[in-house]
């Protein structure tokens, strides 16, 4: 168990220090804090003067009853805890990914279909290369511009669990690159030597060609991109915790003017990307496919299955989360802490 200590220095500032690395035999919340105390004791630190406390979101560290959190505030109740911010907010887009069918659906398929165009340098410099052309068609065409910064070589990389910016730059990549990885996964549908590797080809294209896998991809584009800033900040080694907190309340409200206001301009960006890319549109006012209402147990039509049970329960389930996870108690809490120092 790492232990890192912030202080207030004699100047006001505040210092964050590394202070111990310690082995601990079971990761129950008794053993851990036998540890700190230990910890605490050979550096002669008192644990009647600690007035934070910020761990993980697992259960043996935030347990009300039993968690560390608990049996330090039991000894010491000016001891807050505030649960890390930046981890928090990973754990909104997990709760977001595993309890909405849609995203986890999309996302499943999303790996699949991002893990054959780089399993190998073979399909990697094919991909690379099929861009490169892509790009210079268009600059030719005119129909992109030339500059620094602007329209460079890239890459379809598989993003990271436990960093859902990574989920962000593969969703934009996967968006301005499409026409390139559905061309690779046509070249592994004719030259796969397996059955089964061609199969999956056959299946990842058919998915992203529907006008579904469309729509929650724009819609999870727009959602990453609003949080993007508030992920970038609070993982900011020298943070202004202000502007972290202004950041989160511009989030719940973009949140909230988004699910308000943002249906049409959605439904628009979707429509455009269809036809550029020679996909289906689905008409809002037809009947939704029999599965969908099979699912709902009557007829429901194409704008309720988009408009209500994706986009208004994706937003809401987001809205939701940020709102439970970062609580007015603990950015009032920083807020205090900030004015303070």
């Amino acid at each position: 168990m790492a232990i890192v200590i912030r202080f207030v220095n004699k100047d006001g500032q505040i210092i964050e220090r590394f202070l111990a690395l310690v082995h601990v035999k079971k990761t129950t919340s008794v053993c851990l804090k036998e540890a700190i105390d230990s910890v605490f004791a050979k550096f002669k630190l008192s644990l009647s003067r600690l007035r934070g406390q910020g761990y993980d979101g697992a259960s043996n560290m935030r347990g009300e009853c039993n968690g560390l959190k608990a049996l330090i505030l039991k000894e010491n109740s000016p001891a807050w805890y505030v649960h890390c911010f930046a981890h928090q907010l990973q754990l909104v887009c997990v709760a977001v990914c595993k309890t909405n069918q849609y995203v986890c659906d999309f996302f499943s398929y999303l790996i699949s279909i991002v893990t054959p165009c780089g399993s190998s340098c073979k399909r990697a410099d094919m991909i690379r290369l099929i861009e490169h052309d892509r790009l210079v068609e268009m600059i030719e065409n005119g129909e992109i511009g030339t500059g620094r910064g602007q329209n460079q070589e890239t890459s379809l990389k598989r993003p990271c669990d436990t960093r859902w910016g990574s989920h962000y730059v593969t969703v934009i990549r996967l968006a301005n690159m499409w026409q390139s990885v559905t061309e690779v996964l046509e070249n592994v549908l004719v030259d796969g030597e397996e059955y089964e590797t061609r199969g999956k080809a056959i299946g990842l294209v058919q998915k992203m060609e529907t006008f579904e896998f469309v729509f929650i991809l724009m819609l999870i584009k727009h959602l990453l991109g609003v949080i993007k800033p508030l992920s970038c900040a609070l993982q900011q080694r020298d943070q202004d915790i202000l502007n972290a907190i202004f950041l989160m309340e511009n989030v719940k409200e973009s949140l909230r003017s988004f699910r308000e206001f943002g249906w049409d301009t959605l439904l628009q960006e979707v429509n455009d990307f269809c036809r550029a890319n020679d996909i289906s549109i689905t008409n809002m006012d037809d009947d939704a496919p029999k599965r969908i209402s099979k699912r709902n147990g009557s007829n429901i039509k194409n704008y309720h299955h988009y408009r209500v049970e994706i986009f208004c329960q994706v937003v809401d389930l987001l809205t939701q989360e940020m709102e439970n996870r970062f609580s007015e108690a603990s950015a009032d809490l920083l807020s205090w802490n900030a004015l303070w120092t």
